[in-house]
């Protein structure tokens, strides 16, 4: 209910207090699989998003996001627990973050602690290789689409075995079929259910977690949304090789993709493969943002738009040929950068960009602000509320992210204009450690490691690394590596 709480009670002394607890928005939390920000907010002017740009031109559109480890299930545990990967040492998809924090209270567990309703639909947190939902995280169980991941016969029966133990099938599909024939289509008709249903049963505050698919691979899409592209006219990447002076285990080798039928399992993709995995990313997207925008159209019409805090985030980034790769897995800076929309009526301003820093980690104790709640002690990020009255306005000096190669693990600092890698095994003297410094200001493709190049730039960024823990891992973790270990990397 939207009005103030009045609640007396008796001190140890006898005497009576007053407490009023501030009206409490609701939270609409999207969390989107695999989304960089190749979006029409972001600049971006072949990719049709409509309806993401117009949730951008009602709040706050962060350019300078990142995520805190470019992989679905250790960025998701940062998301949800305000913890980065190097604070609780699960790098991995298999390992739940309950096995290494197992007391954590996740940010919908806590605002359901506050007396909010909290339901899950779709992917929150990551599902498979051994994890599933928080149960206790949410106040209903979480709820999942029915879908099946292809539509079409030949997207699975094209002649190639799987041999890795991935997914047995094409990278992309064009199916003519309706919106809900696949996930995000089911799960937007969900939400949808869920907002009507809060309208009409008001009472407790709610926090409702919505996980949309694509464009995670494999690229499906209903056929209308390809049709919205030409794909001759996607450009070739302009850069097809890693950084020069990059360490040689620097690079993804994309296991992930390798995985599906039609792709190679060495080697590098012609340029028609190329054209038509950038095609499927943007039909995937473009479905994706459709779905979008029947979600905000019911918020919308339910009229409970002005009571909503809205987060738009994606779990990480992802390379779409640049330098040579594919997928996401490295710490560059198109796996490590995040799209990240804030609206908050009332508190926010509309339409606005910010080049303020901001990670994931910071999202648990900003909602937690926006919302009028203490956040919990001990979260990793801070809240960047003040960027989001004044764009302007600074909460840090750097962010935060890790990859690990094997018994490597790469730890990176990026400030507004650089960014250091730090490879090293955990624990190891830095006395050891092979270095990554880029430059975005005069090289944003990052086509050099500079690391011997600006020695002053390579010690202030270690200076600020070095105070950052660097947990060992709760089991020992593969990295991305080709073949047999490729499955780990989805």
């Amino acid at each position: 209910m939207r009005i103030k709480r009045i609640i007396w009670g008796a001190t140890l002394t006898g005497a009576l207090t007053l407490s009023l607890s501030a009206a409490q928005k609701n939270v609409l939390f999207i969390c989107v699989d695999d989304l960089k920000p190749l979006l029409g907010c972001y600049g971006d002017p072949m990719i049709k998003t409509p309806n993401i740009d117009k949730l951008a031109a009602r709040g706050v559109l962060f350019e300078r996001a990142f995520c805190n480890q470019a992989v679905c299930a250790p960025s998701r545990n940062s998301l949800m627990t305000g913890l980065r990967p190097s604070s609780i040492g699960i790098y991995d998809l298999g390992t739940n973050f309950r096995k290494s924090v197992p007391e954590s209270v996740t940010v919908a567990q806590y605002f359901m602690k506050q007396g909010y309703q909290t339901h899950a639909l779709g992917k929150i947190m990551h599902v498979g290789h051994g994890n599933d939902e928080d149960a206790a995280s949410w106040s209903t169980p979480h709820w999942k689409p029915k879908a099946a991941q292809y539509q079409l016969k030949e997207s699975t029966d094209n002649g190639r075995p799987n041999k890795q133990g991935g997914p047995r099938g094409a990278s992309t599909e064009c199916a003519d079929v309706p919106d809900t024939t696949y996930a995000d289509g089911q799960i937007a008709n969900e939400a949808i259910a869920r907002l009507k249903a809060f309208k009409q049963n008001p009472g407790k505050p709610w926090f409702l977690g919505v996980g949309f698919a694509k464009p995670h691979l494999p690229f499906v899409a209903p056929k209308k949304y390809w049709d919205l592209y030409q794909r001759e006219s996607f450009p070739l990447p302009a850069l097809k090789t890693a950084p020069i002076g990059a360490p040689n285990f620097a690079p993804t080798t994309w296991g992930e993709l390798r995985q599906y039928s039609d792709i190679p399992e060495v080697g590098t993709l012609d340029d028609a493969k190329t054209r038509l995995l950038i095609h499927g990313y943007h039909a995937a997207t473009s479905y994706m943002d459709a779905q979008l925008g029947r979600l905000l159209d019911a918020l919308e019409a339910t009229g409970l738009a002005n009571d909503t805090i809205i987060l738009f985030w994606g779990d990480h980034g992802w390379h779409l040929g640049d330098h040579g790769m594919w997928c996401k897995h490295t710490n560059y800076e198109q796996a490590a950068r995040i799209p990240l929309i804030i609206c908050a009526p009332g508190i926010a301003k509309a339409g606005v960009k910010t080049r303020s820093l901001a990670e994931t980690v910071d999202i648990y104790p900003s909602l937690c602000e926006l919302a009028n709640l203490p956040p919990p002690k001990g979260l990793d990020g801070t809240s960047f509320v003040a960027t989001l009255k004044d764009p302007a306005a600074k909460t840090k000096e750097a962010t935060f992210h890790v990859y690990p190669r094997g018994k490597l693990i790469g730890r990176a600092v990026r400030s507004e204009r650089y960014r250091l890698v730090e490879w090293k095994e955990i624990g190891a003297s830095v006395s050891t450690a092979v270095y990554e410094l880029y430059d975005y200001e005069k090289d944003p493709l990052e086509t050099k490691n500079l690391i011997k190049d600006l020695p002053e730039v390579a010690t202030n960024l270690q200076s600020l690394l070095a105070k950052q823990p660097e947990a060992k891992p709760q089991i020992q973790v593969p990295g991305d590596t080709p073949k047999k270990k490729a499955k780990k990397n989805t």
